[in-house]
């Protein structure tokens, strides 16, 4: 199979199986949808490469907007995008050492700086700015704090179980 169409296939896969995760697990809540969410984009951006991860990584919120799930105003899902993209990058960049310990601090360090990001955004910038009602301020300011670095931190978790399954299994270094 060429490359291209492999990249392509694998991507669409992998963002498929992002907003199904989503829609299934929407009524499970934040915490069991977020960690599915980090699972996938962590898997993709370390199983298959970092483009297919910032690919899922930037596009997932807008596809999720579409579908009804996660925040519904629009202003916010690029905010999300941003979270998602950071997460993968740095993950991607962090996680190339082979030592289990680099690869557990590159977990921490993509989900501090995804939540981070997703909180000063969000939070202090988008909170600030937009005209909310009290209720969606309060409700942002839970959604987009610490629940962040949780499920991030999970998601990264479960990316390290997976990943090697994966790349053993498809024979990839």
């Amino acid at each position: 199979m060429n490359n291209k169409v492999r990249w392509m296939t694998e991507t669409a896969m992998m963002l498929a199986l992002l907003v199904i995760l989503q829609a299934v697990t929407k009524s499970a809540g934040q915490l069991v949808t977020g960690s599915c969410v980090n699972a996938v984009l962590a898997v993709t951006a370390l199983a298959i490469n970092l483009s297919a991860g910032l690919t899922v990584a930037l596009i997932s919120p807008f596809v999720a907007f579409l579908f009804g799930i996660g925040p519904q105003l629009l202003p916010i899902v690029p905010a999300i995008a941003l979270g998602n993209a950071l997460f993968v990058l740095l993950l991607s960049l962090l996680y190339g050492r082979k030592t289990p310990a680099f690869r557990i601090a590159s977990v921490v360090c993509a989900a501090v700086a995804k939540s981070a990001a997703l909180y000063l955004v969000v939070v202090k910038l988008l909170c600030s700015i937009l005209p909310l009602k009290p209720q969606q301020i309060t409700t942002f300011s839970t959604m987009f704090a610490w629940p962040q670095l949780i499920t991030a931190l999970i998601g990264g978790a479960v990316a390290l179980l997976v990943v090697p399954v994966i790349c053993k299994a498809i024979k990839k270094p």
